[in-house]
């Protein structure tokens, strides 16, 4: 058993880098708000326009990308899906109007759904004991690209100079993922040698285990949908696209919706008319919770990254290198604090801390709710982080519980929770497009009280961590003769 998972240092390594990779792209645009503003002489409607597209797409490949990994593998997912989004990158770098701008983002954040590929890879390589810590190391120091994009960015392009610094300095992002998906590609394998990978035993849907279970489900896929339609009417709205076009989008969504419901039915019903073993069941009121708590946590991560920049330049009269330096704070606690959700997760239980976690989340955008320009620099900076350590703790302590809900679907529920994730940037950022700052910060701590209620209502995964640890023992026995 001492060699069991050998290897899995340099999987996790290289699935980390991936996904720091991924960030960095997928939040290249942040630093530049204020630039892309003056050069394409933006209204302050279509800068938070852009800002909301560039989360918006990855709703839905978040979800697709958790039934793509379980059917097909995390290598070559994470790999093409690298390659293939360095092109929205390269046009984004190269675009001449607001419309070219909105359309490379809304392809380019398809990149975000690269996290859900990396949690399936990281619990195939992690025996159960020790995937908290694992997970939380891949999401921390992969969260991390966003903070090294708002830190490193703004000095590359003015090292590059002129009016089109930003746009080499972008573009430079898109050839290291296009890069780096060749090298991924060469450097990893889905599981441990001996270990077999696990499928669905049907794909398009989650497998759930209760009638109940199955209404939940279609429930929770009505905001995926709902956020596109709203997104569709904002277009619309500003003029973005035509009437006719939106109806045209409304009727599609209308039909996917109808479909996935469909989908989810025809996947459950045989199984579910026989009867599910009790060792298959889980339940999937965990999955609700854990992707309200992502909702919270990683929703309002995105979201406040995506404006913190801007709201530190305007608010301190800050140039905007400084300003996304000072921004990068929030997101630089990834480095430890996420790592230490999932080790407080493996050592003290998973429950007992998201419930602490959400408690401190919901305190910390109190607090911040209060910054204003009469504060010193360096005191908004110490509240900021505070607030940011509890915000990626908590996501990691989402993420220590996840993959041992239902170890065959651990694509789909953590694309699903990944999704509510965007879900609730998008609806955080929405919120900021008509009130201030203040108001933005304090929506998103009342959520984090309701949170926290609900973190009282999860139960600790421990049937299904004993029964994967007895399996994996047995396959691995099984290799060594």
């Amino acid at each position: 058993m001492k060699n069991a998972y050998k290897g899995n240092v340099k999987v996790l390594g290289f699935t980390t880098l991936a996904f720091f990779i991924s960030f960095v792209v997928w939040f290249n645009m942040a630093p530049f708000m204020t630039t892309l503003k003056s050069t394409f002489d933006l209204t302050n409607d279509e800068v938070a326009l852009l800002a909301v597209a560039n989360v918006t797409l990855t709703i839905p490949a978040r979800v697709a990308i958790g039934m793509l990994v379980d059917r097909f593998g995390p290598r070559n997912v994470y790999s093409w899906l690298l390659i293939i989004l360095s092109i929205p990158c390269f046009t984004f770098a190269l675009s001449t109007s607001f419309t070219q701008l909105m359309i490379s983002r809304m392809f380019l954040a398809m990149i975000g759904a690269g996290f859900v590929v990396g949690i399936r890879l990281v619990a195939e390589w992690f025996p159960p004991n020790r995937v908290g810590v694992a997970e939380g190391i891949y999401g921390g120091w992969g969260n991390f690209g966003s903070a090294a994009a708002s830190m490193t960015l703004p000095t590359l392009a003015i090292i590059f100079g002129g009016e089109d610094g930003w746009r080499y300095a972008t573009a430079l992002t898109g050839v290291i993922a296009l890069v780096y998906g060749f090298i991924f590609m060469r450097s990893v394998n889905d599981t441990p040698e001996g270990v077999t990978y696990k499928r669905p035993k049907k794909s398009g849907a989650l497998e759930v285990t209760s009638y109940k279970d199955m209404v939940g489900l279609m429930l929770m896929s009505l905001p995926v949908f709902g956020i596109l339609a709203f997104q569709t009417y904002r277009l619309d709205h500003l003029e973005f696209i035509t009437s006719t076009t939106a109806t045209i989008i409304y009727i599609s969504l209308i039909i996917l919706f109808i479909y996935n419901i469909s989908k989810i039915f025809n996947v459950n019903k045989d199984h579910l008319k026989e009867g599910v073993p009790e060792k298959d069941k889980y339940s999937f009121k965990q999955v609700a919770i854990l992707n309200f708590a992502y909702f919270c946590t990683f929703g309002s991560e995105l979201a406040v990254i995506s404006m913190l920049p801007q709201f530190f330049e305007q608010t301190f009269s800050l140039g905007v290198a400084q300003a996304g330096l000072i921004a990068g704070s929030f997101a630089f606690m990834n480095l430890m604090s996420r790592p230490s959700g999932g080790w407080f997760s493996d050592m003290f239980g998973r429950r007992k801390t998201l419930i602490i976690l959400t408690a401190g989340l919901a305190v910390g955008y109190m607090g911040m709710s209060q910054i204003g320009s009469t504060w010193p620099v360096w005191l908004a900076v110490i509240l900021t982080m505070s607030c940011s350590f509890f915000v990626q703790a908590g996501e990691g302590a989402v993420y220590a519980m996840v993959p041992l809900v239902k170890k065959r679907v651990t694509g789909q529920i953590s694309g699903m929770v990944g999704a509510y994730g965007n879900v609730g940037s998008v609806i955080f950022l929405t919120v900021l497009s008509f009130v201030s700052p203040s108001i933005f910060f304090l929506v998103i701590g009342l959520s984090a009280v309701i949170c926290f209620a609900c973190t009282f209502f999860l139960e600790e995964p421990l049937k299904e961590t004993e029964a994967q640890a007895a399996e994996e023992k047995e396959q691995q026995k099984a290799a060594a003769l």
